[in-house]
C-alpha cells in the first residue's frame, strides 16, 4: 500500500514538472530499471551456479511466519481417541492483568491458554485463530524432539546418550566428528560450526529453513570446538537428533511422534510437521503446527514427570536430567543455568518451558499444578531474566490462580 501511494505520488508530481525535468527524469528510471533488473540477473546466476537455489525462497518470502507451513510439504501427525480437557467452574472469570493484556495484544498474540489441576481455566484466541487453528511452533519443535529422543531411549531404540552420533549417521563416524555424543545435541554442545543467524539469507539456518535437504545441511557441519565444552544454541543441533531417530527407529518423525505423543496423548487434531520436500526429512528444529489446546498437552507430561495418566512415555531420570540446567559454560563464559535438554529453564524457579522464536510457549508452573501456552506473531525484545518480557508477565499472572 505504501509502495502504491508512493507510486501514484511520484506519477502526480511528475506530469507537473517542466519538460527538461521529465526528460531527466526519465532518462534517471530507465537506469535504474536496468540496474535492478542486472542485479535480478546477478542474484539468479548466483543462486543457480552455486546451488543456492533456496535464495528465492527466501527473498520471496523474506521473513518467517506463524502459517509457514502452508508454504511447505507437510507429514501429518495422526490422532487416535481424543482425550478432551476438562473445563473448570471458573473458566474465563480470571482476567488478565490490563499491562499484560496490552502487551499480549501489541505482539499479535493468537492465543492464550491456561490448564490448572487438569483443567482449562482461561482461553482466549484472536487475530481470526481458533481452539483448533494450525499455528506454527518454531523452535518448541525442539522440546517435542527431545521428548522422542527420550522415547526411543527408554524403548530401547537409542542404546545411550553417551552413543556417538556416528553409530547412526556415518558423516559422523571419522575425524572430530565421530567425537560428537547424542548428549552434546541434546544440551546445545555439539561443538560445531552451525551459523545459528536469521537474518543472513546466505546461513544454514536459512538454507535449512527454505532448501530441499536437510540432510545435507546438518550432516555438512564441522567440528571447531570440543564437545561437551562450549553451549552455543543452534537448531542444526536438534536437526541431526531428528535424523538420528529416523534412523534408529527406521520410522519418520511425523509418524514416532503420532506413535509416542499424539495418540498416548489424545490429542484432538492431527498437526502437521513442514517437510524440506515431499517425502523428505521433518525439519526437527522447527516447523510442527498445531493449535493451543493440544500444544498444552506437552506441558501435561512434561507435569506428570514424563508420564500421561500413569504411563510412562520417558523414564524419570530423562525427565528429570531434560530440566535440569546442563551447566556447560556459554559464550559468555558463564554456566548455563536456563537450558537443560532442549527445554529452556526460568532461572531461579522451578518452571521451565517450550519457547519459540515468535513467541510461542508452553510453560510449566510444577508447584501450582499449571500449564500455560501463548502463542502469536512476535515476541518482545526486553528480556527479564533471560527471557523474553512476555514470558515473565505470564508466569507472574499464572502464579495468581
Amino acid at each position: 500500500m505504501a509502495l502504491r501511494c508512493l507510486c501514484l505520488f511520484c506519477v502526480e508530481h511528475f506530469l507537473y514538472l517542466p519538460s527538461s525535468s521529465r526528460y531527466y527524469m526519465k532518462k534517471f528510471f530507465r537506469i535504474f530499471l536496468y540496474f535492478l533488473l542486472f542485479i535480478m540477473i546477478v542474484f539468479s546466476l548466483y543462486a543457480v551456479v552455486s546451488g543456492r537455489t533456496y535464495l528465492f525462497k527466501a527473498v520471496w518470502y523474506n521473513f518467517a511466519d506463524i502459517d509457514d507451513y502452508k508454504k511447505f510439504s507437510n507429514n501429518t501427525v495422526t490422532t487416535d481417541i481424543h482425550q478432551p480437557w476438562d473445563t473448570a467452574a471458573t473458566y474465563n472469570k480470571k482476567s488478565m492483568p490490563d499491562s499484560l493484556r496490552q502487551m499480549l495484544k501489541e505482539l499479535e498474540t493468537i492465543a492464550v491458554l491456561v490448564i490448572r489441576n487438569d483443567s482449562l481455566v482461561f482461553e482466549q484466541y484472536d487475530e481470526g485463530y481458533n481452539d483448533s487453528s494450525w499455528s506454527g511452533s518454531f523452535s518448541m519443535a525442539k522440546s517435542i524432539t527431545s521428548l522422542l529422543i527420550g522415547a526411543a531411549l527408554k524403548e530401547g531404540k537409542i542404546h545411550s546418550l553417551q552413543d556417538p552420533v556416528g553409530n547412526y549417521l556415518p558423516e559422523f563416524a571419522s575425524g572430530k566428528k565421530a567425537t560428537v555424543k547424542i548428549i552434546d545435541l541434546l544440551t546445545m554442545s555439539s561443538g560445531t560450526d552451525w551459523d545459528e543467524s536469521y537474518a543472513n539469507p546466505l546461513s544454514v539456518t536459512t538454507q535449512a529453513y527454505y532448501g530441499s535437504d536437510i540432510y545435507k545441511v546438518a550432516t555438512g557441519v564441522n567440528v571447531i570446538h570440543t564437545p561437551g565444552t562450549l553451549h552455543s544454541y543452534k537448531s542444526g543441533d536438534t536437526q541431526l537428533l531428528g535424523l538420528i531417530l529416523t534412523k534408529a527407529t527406521g520410522k519418520s518423525l511425523s509418524a514416532y511422534a503420532a506413535e509416542k505423543l499424539w495418540q498416548p496423548m489424545g490429542a484432538e487434531h492431527p498437526a502437521l510437521w513442514s517437510l524440506d520436500h515431499t517425502g523428505g526429512y521433518e525439519k526437527a528444529y522447527c516447523c510442527f503446527n498445531s493449535n493451543a489446546r493440544d500444544f498444552a498437552r506437552l506441558g501435561k507430561l512434561m507435569l506428570d514427570s514424563g508420564r500421561w495418566k500413569g504411563t510412562e512415555i520417558i523414564t524419570p531420570e530423562y525427565y528429570a536430567a531434560s530440566i535440569k540446567p546442563c551447566m556447560i559454560p556459554d559464550e559468555r563464559g558463564q554456566p548455563c543455568d536456563y537450558y537443560g535438554y532442549q527445554w529452556w529453564i526460568y532461572p531461579g524457579q522451578p518452571i521451565f518451558y517450550a519457547r519459540g522464536i515468535l513467541g510461542q510457549y508452553v510453560i510449566v508452573i510444577p508447584d501450582k499444578k499449571l500449564i500455560m501456552v501463548r502463542l502469536g506473531k512476535k515476541r518482545s525484545d526486553v528480556r527479564i531474566n533471560g527471557a523474553p518480557a512476555e514470558v515473565n508477565g505470564l508466569i507472574e499472572w499464572g502464579r495468581t490462580f
